[in-house]
């Protein structure tokens, strides 16, 4: 007795110092970043060709050319790495009255930018969010600008803003410099919506430290378990002919009450079976009525539910597909409305039984309204049908 207190009370120490252990935190979508994807863009570009690349840098009434629609598409690649590698094409029109290359432009003319880029992701020097994106990079491209194409070295700076894993805004600004003679230099902005597809994602720094936190906490989980297990070994050879016994026990009591569940089963079954036996109460055409056939079919229904009387029923009642819907949903209104009296007045309780109207919805063949059919086939779905709900 004294060595099963002891036992008793190391367990429950055990248990009172798990009980209070700290609570197993969990990995969720906000602790994993994507870490490479496929990219998609669509926006607006901004030309700033004035001439002077930083000078009046927001000079947009004056140097920024723009148009009321989208006018960027873009597509990249980007990789764990934090390099991106994309391609772009832009469309615009140098306005009137905007400065391009130092003069007042006095003709409207079209601007074409196809662009490649590669670009590296800050957040790899910074420090990762899942929200937050920026980004340098440089690359090559060719301009067709105010009548005049010229290839260009490109630098850009900017952002990107996530709303989700897939959807965001990018933000950015590129210097263009011509490579040749022909041509001006040039700033481009730009804005717009991006799409993610193609994901992989990891761990952030903060997932990271959170799996290496459960990590922790599960060990020491383990540990107060094997302990736990050690105790219980101990109890447990000691208690083993008892449980033993125990099991033989409630073995038996399982075993009655299978067979007690296996005859109920069989009785719901076989009670099943004779109302299904009995078939339907059909009707005649635009009737409501209830026939010889089919009162015989309800004295036996009635018949079965006296002997039980813990049953209750659901009552459904259909017509074929002629005629208007309204009218055939009315009709079977009626139709089960007289089949429900019809079990009362025979001395079924009314709350025994559950009635629905269905009209045309249920057909149990072919026969609606764009397919001809014999009387016979029509017929089929003139019924009233019983579904048991309660034994």
């Amino acid at each position: 007795m004294r060595k099963n207190t002891q036992t008793l009370l190391v367990l429950l120490c055990l248990v009172v110092h798990f009980s209070n252990a700290q609570e197993v935190p969990q990995l969720t979508s906000k602790d994993s970043i994507v870490q490479s994807s496929w990219m998609v863009g669509l926006g607006y570009n901004f030309v700033d060709d004035s001439g002077d690349m930083l000078q009046d840098l927001f000079a947009v009434n004056s140097e920024w050319n723009a148009l009321a629609y989208p006018n960027r598409v873009s597509i990249g690649r980007y990789f764990k790495s934090g390099i991106g590698v994309e391609a772009i094409g832009t469309y615009n029109k140098y306005k009137v009255g905007k400065i391009i290359d130092g003069k007042v432009n006095q003709t409207e003319s079209d601007y074409f930018a196809i662009d490649s880029r590669v670009t590296y992701d800050l957040n790899k020097l910074i420090g990762e969010t899942a929200w937050f994106d920026p980004y340098l990079g440089g690359g090559l491209g060719y301009t067709d600008a105010n009548n005049t194409g010229r290839t260009t070295y490109n630098a850009v700076i900017g952002f990107r803003t996530w709303f989700s894993d897939r959807w965001g805004l990018d933000f950015n600004s590129s210097g263009k410099w011509r490579t040749g003679d022909s041509g001006t230099n040039h700033i481009q902005h730009a804005a717009g919506v991006v799409y993610q597809f193609g994901i992989e994602k990891e761990l952030s720094k903060k997932g990271l430290k959170k799996l290496a936190l459960i990590e922790a906490l599960e060990a020491e989980k383990k540990r107060v378990n094997d302990s736990i297990a050690n105790v219980e070994r101990e109890r447990e050879a000691a208690e083993l002919a008892e449980r033993l016994a125990r099991e033989k026990e409630a073995a038996q009591l399982a075993a009655a009450e299978q067979a007690r569940l296996d005859a109920e089963q069989k009785r719901k079954q076989d009670l099943r079976d004779r109302i299904d036996a009995l078939g339907h109460v059909y009707f005649d055409l635009n009737s409501s009525y209830i026939n010889q056939r089919s009162k015989g079919i309800l004295d036996a229904l009635t018949v079965i539910l006296d002997e039980n009387p813990d049953v209750k029923l659901r009552v459904t009642s259909h017509t074929d597909s002629r005629g208007k819907s309204t009218y055939n949903k009315w009709l079977s209104e009626r139709r089960v409305k007289r089949t429900v009296e019809f079990l009362v007045a025979a001395g079924i309780e009314e709350e025994r039984l559950e009635a629905e109207a269905f009209g045309e919805d249920n057909l149990l063949n072919e026969c609606n309204d764009d397919t001809y059919c014999p009387e016979e086939k029509h017929q089929i779905n003139r019924r009233s049908e019983f579904i048991i709900t309660s034994f």
